[in-house]
């Protein structure tokens, strides 16, 4: 009989992976359902589609931010 190579858990402990990887699923599933509530409230299909071009804008905005962010720190560890 081979032995079990997992550690053994006792119930209710969950690997650190799955916590993180759940902990991110949660964040995009309230992200994306706080903009879907504000699309549902606008008025009319014209106003969906502007404040759908807004919300694209800004997340457009803060990737490149944080890309230009990460590109200096970057640039930085590697003069070090």
């Amino acid at each position: 009989m081979t032995e079990n190579p997992q550690p053994q858990r006792r119930p209710g402990e969950w690997p650190e992976q799955y916590l993180r990887i759940a902990a991110e699923r949660a964040r995009w599933e309230l992200t994306l359902g706080s903009i879907r509530a504000h699309l549902e409230e606008q008025p009319s299909p014209a106003a969906v589609r502007t404040a759908g071009r807004r919300w694209i804008n800004a997340v457009l905005q803060i990737a490149e931010h944080t890309a230009a962010t990460k590109r200096g720190q970057h640039t930085k560890e590697r003069e070090q």
